[in-house]
């Protein structure tokens, strides 16, 4: 209440940021707006729910000629599979053919970086440490992965570890997020990375895996964002405990760690997201406005990028952590901050009724 508040008083200032989205305020954007880009974990749904009135409003958004897009983080589904739980929870999009267009995650955009980057190599190969989606998305644009699934270790010590067979051809260590990430996975990533060429990149480098219900896990070490998608270390406030490691982050800074180099990483905050989405929708930043629940990626994204950010209260950010970068020293912390704020995105509701 009391963070509220103090957005409210700083809401008087001539160069006032993070302002709540009012209907009146919400009817004014909307009308300079062409495009809403949507992050999806913590915006529209929690898990397998939708967050009460998000569907609503995005019907109603697309009956208003809006056009909409949705980037997310999350590596463990494909373009096809996202557009199916969209329409799913209520949420409108095109079928068949057509479906998946609206989404870029990181799974697709990582094929798309990996497309340009290996343009040319014959029967190129990764390593992937990552979903059976994230391998599917690679392999459409011609990329072969191997490594997806659990790898037990081989031998019975660490010079039996290093002599296990490498496949021929592999030119990109993937790191997205893996449920069987391993001691032997990360030793064989490595290997691979020792080779002359071999690139290093990350699906994103969020340090928290969000759940239903608002809950999250997080690495006790875990990184937090500078602009440009680095990471760069962080100390949580006291209100908001880790429990334990499990972001894509964390198994990103494993490799990082092992290999002594950086990875090229590609979700959000990384503008590279933009880009894609970019390309594909011809989109006019000055007529997009982000949506996102996360200061580190979502809002900082639609900053770097020249966009309109709305921050909703219904995942992980808070208005507190706004507070703390506004009053900040920092000014990588300062541009994490939105240009509006909702409670829930149901908030617009009342502006597209009008």
């Amino acid at each position: 209440m009391a963070a509220a508040t103090a957005m409210a008083a700083a809401a008087d200032g001539d160069d006032a940021r993070c302002v709540r989205l009012s209907a009146e305020r919400a009817q004014a954007l909307l009308a300079d707006v062409d495009t809403l880009l949507f992050d999806c974990d913590g915006v529209l749904w929690r898990g397998e729910t939708a967050v009460p009135g998000a569907p609503e409003a995005l019907r109603a958004l697309r009956a208003r000629g809006k056009r909409l897009g949705f980037i997310t983080n999350n590596s463990s589904k494909t373009r096809a599979a996202y557009a199916e739980k969209l329409r799913r929870l209520g949420f409108g999009g095109p079928a068949g053919p057509s479906a998946g267009l609206e989404v870029f995650g990181t799974a697709y955009c990582t094929a798309l970086y990996l497309r340009q980057r290996l343009a040319g190599a014959p029967s190129p190969k990764a390593y992937v440490l990552g979903s059976p989606a994230l391998a599917a998305e690679l392999e459409a644009v011609g990329v072969a992965c191997v490594g997806v699934g659990p790898e037990p270790l081989q031998g019975e010590g660490p010079g039996d570890w290093l002599h296990a067979p490498l496949e021929p051809d592999v030119r990109a260590v993937v790191v997205g997020f893996d449920p069987h990430f391993s001691y032997m996975k990360l030793t064989r990533a490595l290997r691979y990375l020792q080779q002359p060429g071999c690139l290093l990149v990350g699906t994103n480098m969020d340090n928290r895996l969000p759940l239903e219900n608002g809950r999250f896990i997080a690495g006790p070490c875990a990184p937090g964002q500078e602009a440009g998608g680095r990471a760069r270390a962080l100390s949580p406030p006291a209100d908001r405990v880790p429990l334990c490691p499990a972001g894509t982050g964390c198994l990103v800074r494993a490799v990082e760690m092992a290999a002594q180099r950086q990875a090229d990483i590609i979700g959000k905050p990384s503008r590279f997201m933009f880009d894609c989405v970019s390309q594909e929708y011809g989109i006019d930043p000055e007529r997009t406005v982000m949506v996102g629940d996360r200061l580190d990626t979502d809002i900082l994204l639609g900053v770097t990028c020249g966009l309109k950010t709305i921050l909703t209260l219904t995942g992980v950010s808070t208005l507190g952590d706004v507070k703390r970068n506004q009053d900040s020293d920092c000014v990588a912390k300062k541009k994490m901050v939105p240009d509006f704020y909702v409670d829930s995105i149901a908030d617009l509701l009342p502006a597209l009724q009008g």
